[in-house]
Parts: structure tokens; C-alpha cells; sequence
């Protein structure tokens, strides 16, 4: 999991400077690309032909990828001898430890069925939260936005993306082993809430004190976040036996996406319908955004208190 979660920490840099430096090319580099070409009239076209190259050339490179299954799996598929079966006795267990027998349902797993349902509110929060603060981030100020460019939107994702990755190879190991899974992600889903309560406030600042604050919070946020997923996935695998960990991840992975799916535009539809409130007495403009993504926060972390998730070693 952790060699995941770092690879997602350098993608997290990559694509946002991607996406940020190369977009709308023809105002950045003038003297490279002209407002004529293809770049000028497609401002966004060089970022996606970079990524689609990219996307390529790693789909080439899967077909040199090597066969992950475990042992104990092409055992299960005969394709070891009684030799090899012997040898891999002596690592693990006998033969009677080895052979198939009757997988319980996944659906009746209800410590699993806990995790997903926590797994899901998470990632829905999260997917809204991305699409709201880029949105947040290029508005006017006037709408209580950022005025950045996309260029500075671009920056500042990148730079926590690096924080991130820091984060996941330094801090979170020694982290979890000290306090545990689920604390870990309780003090995460908690320090989340002040956390998003301070972003419409932010917009106040300006100049090199508006920047710095903002890839901090940026950074803080993206580092507790990553904690949550980081837990869950772990939880979610130990919540079932390792024969049933692919099926478990399929089904976490299959809901996950259904609530990602809403993500985009619920976070879209929320922050135009806010940016029509700026002169509202209760919570106006980006003060309801940000509450609203609490309030899904808190959801939660209210799950997380589930019984059947404590029971999960």
C-alpha cells in the first residue's frame, strides 16, 4: 500500500505542473507557440497530448510488467508440483492449509461492508473538495476566490503533492505503528473540520503571505487525507482472509467509484450555487461550500465509530 500511495504522491506533482504549466501555452510562451496554431486555438490541448503520450507509453510498458500471483494462488490453479509444494510447506503450511474451500460472502462480512461505507463518504468528500478548490482557487476575489492562475493552481497542487510524498514515507510509517490504524484515522477525519473551516478565510490574505498559507494548507490537507485512504485500505484487507482480498478491493473499488462519480458535479453544482449568495446573511458565498464539505466530513467520522470497524486488528 505504501508503494501505492507514493506513487499516487508523484503523480499528485507531476500532473497538477503538468497541467498548470503547459495549459493555455500560447499566453505563456509567446515565443514558442503563436495565437495561429492549434495551441492558440485549443488553450488546453498541449497538457492532454502530453498525457495522452504519457498514458501511452506505460500502456506499452504494461506488457512487460511480471506475474504477480502469489504461491499459494497457482497452487489452487495446479501449476505446482508435489516438489515445489513440499518446498513451499517448509515457508508457510501444509497441503491442508492450502487447499480450496467454501469463501464466506463478502456481502455478509459486515466489518468489511463497515470499511466500504466509510471508504466511500471519504472519497466522495474528497473528489468534491478537489473540483471545488480549483474552481475556489481561479475565481475573483470579488467572489471570494484566490485570482490565481492556472499556472499558481498548478504550483501549489504540485507542491503538496511533494509534501505529500514526503509525508507517506517519513511520517505516516512511524505514525501508525505508534497510535494505530483507526486513531490515525479518526485524528485525521477530526483535524479535517478546523482544518476546511479556515479556507474561506484564507482569501482574506495576499501577496507572499496568501501563497505560503495556502500551499501549507494545501499540504496539511492533502497529508491528512491521505492518512484516511491510507488506513482504510489497510483496514479493508485485514477485514477479510488473503484468498478474498482481490474480490473485497473489486467491490470497495466498484462502490468508490459510484460515490467519486457524484463528486464532480455535486461539488460544481455547490459552489455555483454559492457564488450566487455573496450577499447572504447566513454563510455566504464560500463559507457554505466549505461547511457543506464538513458536514460530509463528519459523516464520516461518525461512521468510523461503527462497532463493527473497531473490531478490525
Amino acid at each position: 500500500m505504501f508503494q501505492v500511495s507514493t506513487s499516487r504522491g508523484i503523480g499528485l506533482i507531476l500532473g497538477p505542473a503538468i497541467g498548470g504549466y503547459l495549459a493555455q501555452p500560447a499566453e505563456k510562451y509567446p515565443n514558442i507557440f503563436s495565437q495561429s496554431s492549434v495551441f492558440g486555438r485549443f488553450p488546453y490541448f498541449l497538457p492532454s497530448l502530453v498525457i495522452s503520450v504519457y498514458a501511452t507509453a506505460v500502456l506499452i510498458a504494461c506488457w512487460w510488467l511480471p506475474e504477480t500471483l502469489h504461491t499459494r494462488c497457482r497452487i489452487a490453479q495446479g501449476r505446482l508440483n508435489p516438489t515445489e509444494l513440499n518446498d513451499d510447506e517448509s515457508r508457510g503450511g501444509g497441503l491442508d492449509e492450502q487447499k480450496i474451500i467454501n469463501k464466506p460472502s463478502l456481502l455478509r462480512n459486515r466489518p468489511l461492508m463497515a470499511i466500504i461505507i466509510v471508504y466511500c463518504v471519504f472519497s466522495l468528500q474528497e473528489i468534491a473538495y478537489n473540483e471545488i478548490f480549483s474552481l475556489w482557487a481561479v475565481s475573483d476575489r470579488s467572489y471570494g476566490g484566490l485570482s490565481f492562475s492556472s499556472q499558481d493552481v498548478g504550483e501549489v497542487l504540485a507542491i503538496s503533492g511533494l509534501g505529500l510524498l514526503v509525508f507517506q514515507l517519513l511520517v505516516y510509517p512511524p505514525l501508525e505503528k505508534s497510535v494505530g490504524l483507526l486513531a490515525v484515522i479518526r485524528l485525521s477525519a477530526v483535524l479535517l473540520i478546523p482544518l476546511l473551516s479556515c479556507y474561506p478565510y484564507i482569501a482574506l490574505l495576499s501577496g507572499v503571505t496568501l501563497h505560503l498559507v495556502i500551499n501549507c494548507a494545501s499540504i496539511i490537507k492533502n497529508a491528512l487525507s491521505i492518512s484516511l485512504v491510507t488506513g482504510l485500505f489497510i483496514m479493508l484487507n485485514k477485514a477479510v482472509p488473503q484468498n478474498q482480498r482481490g474480490a473485497a478491493n473489486g467491490i470497495s473499488m466498484t462502490a468508490m467509484s459510484v460515490f467519486k462519480s457524484f463528486g464532480p458535479a455535486g461539488g460544481g453544482v455547490l459552489f455555483s450555487w454559492a457564488q450566487k449568495r455573496q450577499d447572504a446573511t447566513f454563510l455566504p458565498g464560500d463559507e457554505m461550500v466549505f461547511l457543506v464539505l464538513n458536514l460530509v466530513q463528519l459523516v464520516g467520522l461518525i461512521l468510523t465509530f461503527i462497532p463493527y470497524i473497531s473490531q478490525i486488528q
